[in-house]
């Protein structure tokens, strides 16, 4: 049997999973590592965790699998997109990475936009706005908080094009996790010279580009010794988490969009040709299938938040659960549907490290309004949930206003777990829900685009042969029409509040 190894670099997590030939998960394992917070709004790591983490999840899922190295025909990765990895002229890590959920850069947002001549000759360049959690602010912030250690760089690659380095030692980058560092001319799928001569940035420090499903490295003599993996092995470029999480659900054709339930929370649709959002509400990037691209909405803080409420408010549930040996998750959402929809007048506002789309704003906080003596923990673990999907729902419209046909909703991520959560999602979406077998998401979809340069065979054709429906929850006409009307009362918190939001911000920062 022919094994396709994918490698998936989350923010807490690496998790890498064995795949077959015929698309079956042979095996998972994962090794957690830290985040560091230095300061608030501040959000690192170190490469050399994630390295660590690595070697350990693949020895560990060899074993676990009892699969050879010599077995494994190729390695696909994927990662959390936007960190910031400087490199010194003898590929050692200069400083800690900056990562994707990193607040600090908002001046350098300011300046970007006004050295490439306004927000709208930025997004005709790049398809995007400055935003605080790209890669290209991160570089500004160096050159002026850290000049010793932009000195020192000469090289800028993304978390997991930090682990193939150290696989291949090749440097190099796909253009769909490329898309997020605001350097790439996205509708040409190159760098952009234009951004890259205004800002001032060396060109050199750029890797070469690829296409996600395109061999960037083959596995070094040593790293096969360390790993128990075959010298030789090809490794292609893969992509950025949600671009392979895309994959690994099948939103590789128009009409499906997919809304992934991590850390953060994303709504993303395909797109055959290359569009943008005018006012760079939405990212416009390029997909990790070859010559397509794909529009997104962020939330910053979707599961974050529901790990918040469980983090600090769940003593209970967190006793129960591991007496029981069961997941607190389990808890916590049948303790939600026990509160009636709506949490009887309560909202929740999910904006715990400041908010991406359709809000930009770092400095945006998050709140639960309409609290009364008559709330429990039951109706506020409710309107934790509530709140998150109508927060994603927010990205889900301005997809809509683009015109775009959406047919059907492909969740993922450990949200996708809940039945109750899926089907509040159906009936806050409007659309119907779908679960598929492949549940590792960006981790299988980066063992398909090893298998897709490996094997030769098209992206989407590996998907429709491998993806399948596992399971469909359809809006409730009557719950989806109470849920309108709480929605349009969402739709207002953010603009009445954001003036209170900053206040406290700056008091705080003060």
């Amino acid at each position: 049997m022919t094994y396709f190894l994918g490698i998936d670099l989350g923010t807490s997590a690496v998790k890498c999973i064995l795949v077959d030939d015929q698309g079956k998960v042979k095996a998972s394992h994962s090794e957690e590592y830290p985040l560091l917070q230095p300061e608030p709004g501040w959000a690192e790591q170190h490469p050399e965790d994630w390295w660590k983490g690595t070697v350990a999840s693949v020895v560990a899922l060899l074993a676990k699998a009892s699969v050879a190295g010599e077995e494994v025909a190729g390695i696909g990765l994927s990662g959390q997109m936007h960190g910031s990895v400087f490199l010194n002229s003898e590929l050692q890590v200069v400083r800690p990475a900056l990562l994707w959920c990193d607040q600090r850069t908002a001046a350098e947002c300011d300046f970007i936009e006004q050295a490439v001549g306004g927000q709208a000759e930025l997004g005709r360049l790049t398809g995007n706005k400055a935003l605080t959690g790209f890669t290209a602010p991160k570089v500004i912030w160096l050159r002026n908080h850290e000049p010793e250690h932009y000195r020192q760089t000469q090289h800028l690659l993304l978390p997991k094009d930090y682990v193939r380095l150290q696989l291949t030692g090749a440097l190099g980058m796909d253009v769909a996790d490329a898309s997020g560092t605001l350097l790439l001319d996205v509708a040409e799928r190159k760098w952009s010279e234009d951004v890259v001569n205004r800002l001032d940035i060396p060109m050199e420090w750029l890797p070469p580009l690829f296409e996600s499903n395109e061999v960037a490295g083959y596995l070094l003599a040593e790293i096969a010794e360390l790993t128990g993996l075959k010298t030789g092995t090809p490794v292609v470029a893969g992509g950025g988490d949600q671009a392979c999480g895309a994959v690994g659900v099948g939103v590789v054709r128009e009409g499906i969009a997919s809304v992934a339930l991590g850390t953060s929370g994303v709504v993303f649709v395909h797109d055959d040709s290359y569009q943008m959002d005018p006012a760079c509400r939405l990212h416009s990037f390029c997909h990790g299938v070859p010559g397509k691209w794909h529009r997104m909405g962020v939330m910053l803080a979707a599961g974050g938040s529901f790990q918040w409420w469980k983090n600090h408010f769940a003593f209970e549930e967190l006793q129960q659960a591991e007496a029981e040996g069961r997941d607190v998750y389990e808890f916590l959402t049948a303790l939600a549907e026990s509160a009636p929809l709506g949490s009887e007048g309560l909202l929740f506002m999910p904006y715990l490290t400041g908010e991406r789309t359709p809000h930009p704003d770092p400095k945006a906080r998050g709140g639960f309004i309409g609290l009364n003596l008559r709330h429990g923990k039951a109706h506020l673990t409710r309107a934790v949930l509530e709140g998150i999907t109508f927060g994603l729902r927010d990205s889900m419209e301005l997809i809509k206003a683009s015109g775009i046909e959406i047919k059907e909703l492909r969740v993922s991520g450990g949200g996708a777990r809940s039945l109750f959560w899926r089907q509040m999602i159906a009936d806050i979406f409007g659309y119907p829900v779908i679960t598929v077998n492949s549940t590792d998401g960006p981790a299988y979809g980066a063992a398909v685009m090893a298998a897709s340069g490996v094997l030769q065979q098209e992206i989407s054709d590996l998907c429709e042969r491998w993806i399948e429906t596992v399971e469909r929850v359809d809006p409730n006409p009557q719950r989806q029409a109470q849920y309108e009307k709480y929605y349009e009362v969402y739709q207002t918190l953010y603009p009445t509040l954001k003036n209170t939001m900053h206040q406290l911000n700056d008091l705080v920062s003060s």
